[in-house]
């Protein structure tokens, strides 16, 4: 029985935080030591470029992503674990693609469509105005990324599910043409993932600068968690644990009867400031083993560095043969 073939990438352009943790790198590190699966995680260093103009930012962001996995437990024995620059296929592979791809289906990429709105929102009279092509062509890179590896499946959010539907259109059009070289890769959506809100009740996300950091020392952790906005109920009054960010962020650590007993606290009105303390002091403990390596790793960069060097090693195995392959499909050939 053939394996499945998960890819999952990692955008260096901020430290991780615990939304991060309970939506992509926690079920990512439990996939990585099951057998039935094979499991390639990249960081997405190239994809940052159109996001982020800081070359500090971007070679901080990756060591502490690295880091971050290997410290909570990422299997590198049974997964590939790469960073995405070191693997130059990927970039050749991307021009070859975007040979191919409609200038249509860049336009209907949601990314571009919400930088163009923004534009136009603003009252600016150039739709375009400051959208780099790295941004109009992201899903061409992303196509690339997930097309090298023969992915099958490919982890998503809703909101990226149609880069992955991008990618099977373009793999259809070059297999139409030369033969069928790609495998056509699935999104897949877990609804189950728990999507964590931030600080001010919005989704936790760098952009709106509301998250915790999943690395943060005791005291700005616990200083962060006690600024997570609650309404005005007070000590005694019961308390929803719908719609209660600390209840969402308890629940995503904790187990099936912690939450029961946090949801009997909410009914006896527990107070606030209790209840943020209670949440502290379950996540500073549940990250503490993890932090310690954490921050070993971030001392001794070479460390991580060596990893990602082993896991390009492995990715080239399979991207310099099939590179190959492909050049051979469109002509790309030694003439003796």
């Amino acid at each position: 029985m053939t394996k499945e073939i998960y890819l999952t990438g990692i955008t260096t352009t901020g430290t991780p935080h615990i939304g991060n943790y309970v939506g992509a790198i926690r079920p990512g590190i439990a996939a990585s030591k099951d057998p039935k699966k094979k499991n390639y995680y990249f960081l997405a260093d190239f994809h940052a470029l159109a996001k982020s103009g800081d070359p500090d930012q971007i070679s901080k962001s990756t060591l502490e992503i690295a880091a971050a996995w290997m410290a909570l437990g990422l299997d590198t024995e049974h997964a590939t674990f790469y960073r995405q620059s070191d693997i130059p296929e990927i970039t050749e592979l991307t021009w070859v693609l975007t040979s191919m791809t409609a200038k249509g289906l860049m336009n209907r990429a949601h990314s571009y469509k919400a930088a163009v709105q923004a534009n136009v929102e603003s009252g600016n009279k150039d739709p375009d105005k400051g959208i780099t092509m790295a941004l109009y062509s992201y899903p061409i890179l992303m196509a690339a990324d997930i097309l090298m590896f023969k992915s099958t499946k490919v982890p998503v959010g809703r909101d990226q599910k149609q880069h992955v539907e991008m990618a099977r259109d373009m793999a259809q059009r070059f297999n139409h043409h030369y033969g069928d070289i790609f495998v056509l890769p699935e999104p897949v959506i877990d609804d189950h993932t728990a999507v964590l809100a931030g600080l001010d009740g919005r989704k936790m996300s760098k952009s709106y600068n509301n998250t915790i950091p999943l690395f943060a020392a005791e005291k700005p952790l616990r200083k962060l968690i006690m600024k997570i906005k609650t309404n005005s109920l007070e000590p005694g009054e019961p308390k929803e644990t719908e719609g209660s960010t600390i209840f969402d962020i308890f629940k995503a650590f904790a187990t099936p009867g912690e939450t029961a007993e946090v949801e009997k606290l909410y009914a006896e009105g527990i107070a606030w400031g209790e209840m943020k303390q209670k949440l502290f002091e379950y996540i500073n403990e549940h990250i503490k083993p993890a932090r310690d390596e954490y921050e070993r790793l971030i001392a001794d960069p070479a460390i991580v560095e060596a990893e990602l060097v082993k896991g390009a090693e492995r990715a080239r195995e399979i991207a310099v043969p099939y590179m190959a392959t492909i050049r051979d499909a469109i002509g790309i050939r030694k003439l003796g």
